[in-house]
């Protein structure tokens, strides 16, 4: 049996968050088919394997647990696996990069698909995805990192806010080509951070698996349509 069972759609993502965790630590898990993951969302709360709206749900067999909420399943990870810095000013602003990396996939899908995009909205939306990066950058350099070296906060190993930034951005860049370019503007230090933590082995394993699953599809369905349009 597999170390752990991830439950997400076949999608990057919010999955690929907990994935890219994963895969660093390289623990063996197994992902369900969408299946499970509809029946689960269809079962009444007390009889889900977590109580939860939609995914990603992570099981821990050897624990017996399951999460869901990306940034519970990245805490778990971290506290399980000693990926968080250990101090109460660290822990929270790892709180804070997976709060912000949150809120810009709901900005990036406009509160989750209720509503499409157009070229105008886009337009009018790019400068606030510009704030987002600048958000990024001002953080990590206020606490360690630069544009070659160190990581997020400044640990000496890449902890869960270093792969929540990694993931959000290069993810996003990879799936949109067209934005690497603003990221290399705004935020020359995330952009460096992606780069480091995309050429480790294990992240070089885990994007050549998502690419013949995934191909260069992000979110899924109409609202990444929209987007894509609107590019």
């Amino acid at each position: 049996m597999a170390d752990y069972t991830l439950c997400y759609w076949p999608l990057p993502f919010r999955g690929q968050f907990i994935r890219t965790v994963l895969a660093h630590l390289e623990v063996s898990w197994e992902e369900t088919g969408s299946d499970v993951i509809a029946t689960q969302r269809a079962l009444a709360p007390q009889d889900q394997l977590v109580p939860h709206m939609g995914p990603p749900i992570l099981i821990d067999h050897a624990a017996g647990v399951s999460l869901s909420q990306t940034p519970a399943i990245l805490t778990y990870l971290g506290s399980k696996h000693g990926m968080l810095p250990g101090d109460p000013l660290g822990d929270a602003l790892t709180a804070k990069v997976m709060a912000d990396a949150n809120d810009v996939l709901c900005d990036m899908t406009l509160n989750n698909g209720a509503q499409m995009w157009t070229r105008a909205s886009w337009d009018n939306f790019q400068p606030r995805l510009e704030r987002w990066m600048e958000i990024f950058e001002t953080t990590g350099r206020r606490h360690g990192m630069t544009a070659q070296v160190g990581f997020l906060l400044g640990t000496d190993a890449p902890g869960i806010a270093d792969f929540a930034a990694y993931t959000l951005w290069n993810t996003m860049t990879s799936s949109f080509p067209t934005l690497r370019s603003m990221l290399d503007a705004k935020a020359p230090a995330i952009a460096g951070l992606c780069d480091r933590l995309a050429v480790s082995p294990d992240q070089e394993r885990l994007r050549a698996w998502s690419d013949a699953e995934y191909g260069d599809t992000w979110c899924g369905g109409m609202i990444e349509a929209s987007l894509r349009a609107a590019l």
